[in-house]
């Protein structure tokens, strides 16, 4: 069991470094769906338990997206994030975040004075985001090619 003392919560995205990726796509053939074993975990006593399919889950998704040099955060779903924390989270300054809460991009509450925003509302907006992104990039590709400008040098 995980106390408050013996918990240790990093902040912010985790990136993998250039030196984790053979690892990373060890751990991830190790997790892959339909292994024959579940994979264990062995403590520094050498201790060892199985692990949880929620754990893999986590464990399976977060490989996944290190693999491919993706930064990774985890955050307790029922938790109410800060604006700082949720910035954070979508790696932008605290003040755009705040001006995403103003204009109602992205849904908040107060506590007190204090702005408070659900994960899934912050990772709803990063979807979002990202999905627009990718249609102008679409949009810009294409009207590069009506255009011709590919084969002008």
């Amino acid at each position: 069991m995980v106390t408050a003392t013996t918990e240790r919560v990093e902040r912010g995205p985790i990136t993998p470094t250039e030196g984790e990726q053979t690892a990373l796509g060890e751990i991830a053939r190790i997790l892959s769906v339909g292994a024959a074993e579940s994979p264990i975990l062995v403590g520094l006593e050498g201790q060892r338990i199985e692990l949880p399919e929620s754990v893999i889950r986590v464990l399976r998704q977060a490989v996944h997206a290190m693999a491919r040099d993706r930064a990774v955060a985890v955050v307790p779903i029922h938790k109410q994030l800060t604006t700082q924390e949720a910035a954070d989270l979508l790696l932008v300054s605290r003040p755009y975040l705040v001006k995403l809460l103003d204009e109602g991009e992205i849904p908040s509450t107060k506590t007190g004075t204090h702005r408070r925003v659900r994960p899934d509302d912050v990772m709803a907006y990063a979807e979002l985001r990202d999905a627009r992104r990718l249609q102008g990039l679409d949009e810009l590709a294409q009207i590069s090619q009506e255009l011709d400008l590919y084969s002008r040098t």
